[in-house]
């Protein structure tokens, strides 16, 4: 059993957005909010008293810095940044950018790698089905890499496990400001781009036209890397 959770769309679907089931208001999420939400989930789930729970929504404007953030990469005109227990570095959430937190439990032997590199390939297959090409760049997320051109990234990922559940996720660039990889260095790499899937695609994208392939790609991920491994 899953239960996929949509909520803080900038765009809200009649019926699908649960906002008011957690208390919050309509729109994109503020971060600590969020925070305080994933926490009570990741709790309840490994308690045994929630399914495996994906969170899929879109946050207030804000900068998170992961343990390997290092001083010189962050906002260059001193904006709030949140320091976060993920892995990874420093990057932006906000409007039009799709946010996923699969909290999910693993089955021991824990394989986070394995995980990880699952969460890759969904997100490339989700890609795929709107119609662009993208690759894995180990340790740096989902890519588009064209021979000839400079590599762009158009999902960040960035992970941690507690009590044998995964917490924090993937961000995915649908139809968001991208002005704000100026101001940072994202993810630490200043040797590559940043992108999304409306401007690749050569038309808007917004983040309820990907919800229901991530949704799906959620699903698939969960079974597959949710089973016991037989012996």
């Amino acid at each position: 059993m899953l239960d996929v959770i949509r909520l803080g769309l900038s765009e809200p679907l009649p019926h699908e957005d649960r906002h008011a089931q957690f208390d919050l208001p309509p729109g994109p999420v503020d971060y600590r909010a969020a925070w305080d939400l994933r926490r009570r989930i990741h709790a309840e789930v490994v308690a045994g008293e929630r399914p495996d729970t994906p969170l899929l929504l879109e946050h207030q404007p804000v900068y998170t810095a992961g343990k390997l953030t290092q001083d010189h990469e962050r906002p260059r005109d001193g904006a709030e940044v949140v320091d976060i227990d993920r892995g990874g570095k420093i990057t932006w959430h906000g409007p039009q950018r799709l946010v996923g937190y699969p909290i999910v439990k693993l089955p021991i032997p824990i394989d986070v790698v394995g995980f990880v590199r699952a969460l890759e390939q969904a997100i490339i297959g989700v890609c795929a089905g709107l119609g662009l090409e993208t690759v894995p760049i180990e340790g740096r997320g989902v890519w588009v890499a064209r021979e000839g051109e400079q590599e762009r990234k158009v999902c960040a990922i960035g992970m941690r496990v507690s009590k044998r559940a995964t917490m924090h996720g993937f961000a995915l660039n649908c139809a968001n400001d991208l002005s704000w990889a100026q101001n940072v260095i994202p993810c630490g790499i200043d040797d590559a781009g940043v992108t999304s899937l409306s401007r690749e695609l050569g038309r808007r994208v917004p983040v309820v036209e990907s919800l229901d392939p991530v949704a799906e790609a959620m699903i698939d991920l969960v079974a597959h890397r949710t089973s016991a491994p037989v012996l």
